[in-house]
Order: structure tokens, then sequence, then C-alpha cells
């Protein structure tokens, strides 16, 4: 599974991309607005810093105004990722788009006639938010299975891209359900190595080596 960060947070995306295991980059307008850096500037830095793929989506109603759009953002980087929404014109713009071998990302997916729709229009991802349909009482890891069994069934190349990650949980169930991506807030990817098991286990190993008066070379 490759891991997303969902974040327009520079410092933050920089801090964790050091880590060596950040494979890509999601953002959404809303994020956009809470990061107050000029649009362009905010995107070509983000794009320098991630080197894998990074989502940016559209802001029009329009098929044609979507695809007019999409063509600018993929010239502002390389690895640019153009974010459609989940309607027919935003269906209508990813067949244009993949035609011209623009990559896309069909969002905002909550059923799997909708994730079907995006595998035949081409996109390079669908994005299912999990976390928006558990806060609706359904189960948003099943609908990860459910597209999953789908493309398997009809060999579509679209892949799933787990979104709205709340938890940890929702990560390694996203895993277990065969996403192909889990795009994750930082507060979020910072829990995913924290197990209280671990420090105990640090602590005794810590202090029995403390007491054994050794060093290593």
């Amino acid at each position: 599974m490759d891991f997303f960060l969902d974040s327009t947070d520079l410092e933050e995306i920089k801090r964790l991309n050091n880590l060596g295991i950040i494979d890509g980059l999601t953002t959404n307008p809303s994020l956009i607005y809470k990061a107050k850096t000029p649009f362009e500037k905010l995107i070509k830095n983000i794009c320098s810093e991630i080197k894998g793929p990074v989502s940016v989506e559209t802001v029009a109603e329009s098929s044609s105004k979507m695809i007019n759009q999409g063509v600018r953002l993929s010239k502002m980087a390389k690895n640019i990722v153009v974010k459609l929404p989940m309607t027919w014109e935003g269906i209508k713009a990813c067949v244009e788009l993949s035609k011209i071998n623009i990559n896309t990302n069909v969002t905002l997916c909550f059923s799997t006639s909708q994730a079907i729709l995006a595998a035949k229009a081409g996109a390079t991802y669908v994005s299912p938010f999990i976390g928006r349909l558990d806060d609706a009482n359904l189960d948003g890891v099943q609908l990860i299975r459910e597209i999953k069994q789908i493309y398997s069934n009809f060999n579509y190349e679209t892949k799933i891209l787990a979104a709205s990650i709340r938890t940890k949980n929702h990560v390694s169930q996203s895993a277990i359900a065969g996403a192909d991506v889990a795009t994750i807030p930082p507060k979020v990817f910072d829990t995913l190595v924290n197990h209280n098991l671990t420090d105990q286990g640090l602590d005794i190993f810590n202090s029995d080596w403390n007491k054994s008066g050794q060093k290593i070379l």
C-alpha cells in the first residue's frame, strides 16, 4: 500500500517526508484555504518536496472548465494528478483528460456504482471517503472491499485511494481490504507507530542494557 499525506502544511509535509516512506500527497480546496498561501506558489512548493503523485482539485461545475483547469494544473508540475468530482460533468472531464494522458483522481466516491463510473472513465485513482461513510453510520471499509472485488472482476486499472482517513485502524483495515493507497492526515500518520506494548518493551530493554554496564562500539 502506498502512503499519501493529506495536507497542505509544508512544514508538516517536510517533517514526514524526511521519514522516506511517503509516496505522494493529496490536497483539496478546504486544505488549500487553510494554508493561507497563494495557490500556485503552494502547489509548486509541495510538488518540489513530494516527488510522487500530488492531487490538486479543479473548482468548476462544467466539464469544459474542468478540462481547461486540469490542463493548466498539469503544467504546474510533472507529478500533478487532477482531482475531479464524482458528477456527470466530472466523469466527462475524466474521459477527456485521460485521452491526453493526464492523470486523474475522481473524488467524493461513496458507492460502488460511482467507483465503476470512475474506472470506465479511465481514472488513475478513485477516492472513496470512508470516514464520512462511517459518520453516516455506514461501513466505509466495506465499500473498499466491494470496489476491490469489482475491479478485480473486470481488471480495471484504476487504483483505490482510501480517503477521509480518521484513525490508524482505518489505515490497517483499508490495507486488509485491498486499497492501493491510503491518504492520511499528519495527525493520524503520527499515530501509526504508537503502541503501549512497544513503549513498555523499549523501557525494559533500555533499563536492562543500562544495568549491564556495556557499550556498543
